[in-house]
């Protein structure tokens, strides 16, 4: 696979490049689909970045790249022509790391390099190659603005983080009346101004230090909680098996006959221990897709075949004549995916269909997208308010008033569906209308096929 193509690059030659660089970060962050928050930080990091870089010297080339594989994720190359200060550099911009997901400072070339790294949100739209081409047209007619520009933007953006950031930016806005009062020259101006910008960095690099201690906090907890998941899971399954298999011992042929009552209370206890079961499967699934013990395992997946199963499968839930159930023959032959978790995707999307559609149809289809395909399902079934299409996919959450047709939900499937998507390197979303049905649309990339 070829390494993706720059989306712009910038070369440090002097100081005043800094704010330039600043900007440029904070623009590319945004055109790649980062929040607010993560463009600053990423535009933070740059500046520092480069200030420690031209104390070393001048000309250090700047390179951004977005690499939309995998987990997608923008990576800027710094590379300055000084050498053997790597380990100096590394302890410099510690505090800078904490700021993206991955820091390297190395000597392998002929000078210094410094990698960042800082991924993609999961709702940021999908880097095509179309869209990338769109971004870097954007880029080439970026104008970067004056230093004065630059801190007006930051102080915006910190007076929303901090009070205290506030009162600098009052601070500055005094002293900037001040130097203009006693009209002392532009590069005056720019060297207060660049003192100020070094102070308020450095306080932001030491918030966002104490905002990754709190996500490292509720990263532990929420591990907890997985962990808490996949015991309780562990442990229920094995009496819930066993309720199951003696209520079937009840009913068997060669027992004692049971009276009609007797039967009946049976068959319900073998039931309620089904639906919990299935609901203990569906826990102890979300929990490792939680704790990222699900590893992909790639290969040339036959879509044709996969159909056919799908088909064969879950044909037998497709009881009520009033409903077509439809599966249509791949127009994309192969995938380079993982067939179990693919298959896992398509069969919940499926089965959440045909328990809610009264009437109409169910139907299952794929197609190719530029450099994706997508698979469909899509349902004449209740349909869902618009204010809801994300809320379906929290666990155990379900449409207020609707009822399946037949079975009954646990509201972990969709969920499920949606992790293991990005696990796959795509994403689920939905389309519906209240009365009319709804559209799963399941996005993962074309690969090889």
């Amino acid at each position: 696979m070829s390494a993706p193509e720059p989306l712009m690059r910038m070369r440090l030659r002097v100081e005043q490049d800094i704010f330039s660089i600043r900007q440029l970060g904070r623009e590319v962050a945004r055109a790649v689909g980062m929040e607010s928050q993560d463009q600053t930080r990423v535009a933070t990091a740059l500046s520092e970045v480069g200030r420690v870089l031209l104390a070393e010297g001048p000309d250090a080339d700047v390179t951004f790249t977005a690499d939309p594989h995998g987990v997608p994720s923008l990576q800027v190359t710094m590379a300055h022509s000084a050498t053997g200060g790597a380990a100096r550099l590394a302890e410099q911009l510690q505090q800078v790391g904490r700021l993206v997901d991955m820091m390297e400072v190395d000597d392998g070339g002929p000078g210094t390099t410094v990698r960042m790294a800082r991924r993609l949100p999961p709702g940021a739209p999908v880097l095509t190659r179309t869209r990338m081409d769109e971004i870097r047209a954007g880029l080439a007619q970026h104008v970067p603005g004056s230093p004065l520009d630059e801190l007006a933007v930051q102080n915006q953006q910190l007076i929303a983080a901090l009070d205290e950031v506030r009162a600098q930016r009052d601070d500055l806005a005094r002293l900037n009346a001040e130097l203009e009062e006693t009209n002392r020259g532009v590069m005056a101006l720019y060297h207060q101004l660049s003192d100020e910008l070094e102070e308020t960095n450095r306080g932001v690099v030491a918030l966002y230090a104490e905002l990754d201690e709190k996500s490292v906090q509720l990263r532990t907890a929420s591990e907890a909680k997985s962990r808490f998941l996949a015991n309780v899971s562990h442990e229920l399954r094995a009496p819930v098996t066993a309720i199951i298999g003696l209520g079937r011992l009840l009913v068997d042929s060669s027992s004692d006959e049971l009276t009609e009552e007797q039967a009946r209370q049976v068959e319900l206890i073998r039931t309620s221990a089904s639906d919990l079961l299935t609901l203990v499967n569906g826990l102890l699934d979300l929990a490792k897709a939680e704790a990222g013990r699900i590893e992909p395992n790639w290969s040339e997946v036959d879509l044709k075949a996969m159909f056919g199963q799908l088909r064969g499968t879950l044909r037998p839930l497709a009881t009520r004549p009033e409903v077509d159930f439809v599966v249509d023959e791949p127009a994309v032959p192969t995938l380079r995916s993982d067939e179990v978790l693919l298959a896992q995707v398509l069969r919940n999307l499926l089965t959440n269909a045909l328990k809610f559609t009264e009437s109409g149809s169910v139907r299952l289809s794929v197609r190719r997208a530029g450099t994706e395909v997508v698979f469909v399902v899509a349902d004449t079934g209740t349909g869902i308010p618009p204010e809801l299409h994300e809320r379906i996919f929290e666990e155990f959450y379900q449409v207020p008033g609707s009822k399946p047709i037949s079975g009954k939900g646990t509201g972990l499937g969709l969920p499920y569906a949606r992790r293991l998507a990005g696990i796959l390197g795509g994403g689920l979303r939905v389309d519906s209308v209240p009365g009319e049905g709804s559209t799963f649309t399941l996005q993962l990339p074309a690969g090889s096929s």
